[in-house]
């Protein structure tokens, strides 16, 4: 399992968002320039995590974004499934996919399920707040 600069990023964007935190809401460019992220790339992540209420938008004059929740409350692993999807290392195992024909027989389908237990709980145990203490 990979995890891309699109997971990476939003783990970015909402530990800087619990860094600057003021109460009010902090501007895009503002986190991307410290982020070094592109705006137009920020555009592309932004209404995942507004979507899903990981964080609130204000769109216009004095907008941005802060979170909708204490930074305690956030999981790595809600993050990750928010941006990336299925964290499962393969096709089997996902959640997203058909079982595979071949299941019954797999003598490595039991191992492939342990791992994605194992990284899932994993990354649900890490809160962001956890990553700001280390």
């Amino acid at each position: 399992m990979m995890v891309s600069t699109r997971g990476r990023y939003a783990l970015r964007v909402l530990l800087d968002l619990i860094i600057h935190d003021d109460g009010g809401y902090i501007p895009m460019k503002d986190i991307a320039k410290r982020q070094s992220i592109s705006q137009k790339y920020m555009e592309q992540i932004m209404p995942a995590l507004t979507k899903t209420g990981l964080v609130e938008a204000v769109h216009g004059k004095g907008g941005g974004y802060k979170l909708s929740k204490s930074p305690s409350e956030y999981r790595v692993g809600e993050i990750l499934r928010v941006t990336e999807g299925d964290l499962a290392p393969v096709a089997c195992v996902s959640e997203k996919t058909e079982p595979c024909e071949h299941r019954g027989q797999c003598k490595t389908a039991k191992m492939w399920a342990e791992f994605n237990r194992i990284t899932n709980e994993y990354f649900d145990s890490v809160k962001l707040t956890d990553l700001l203490e280390k």
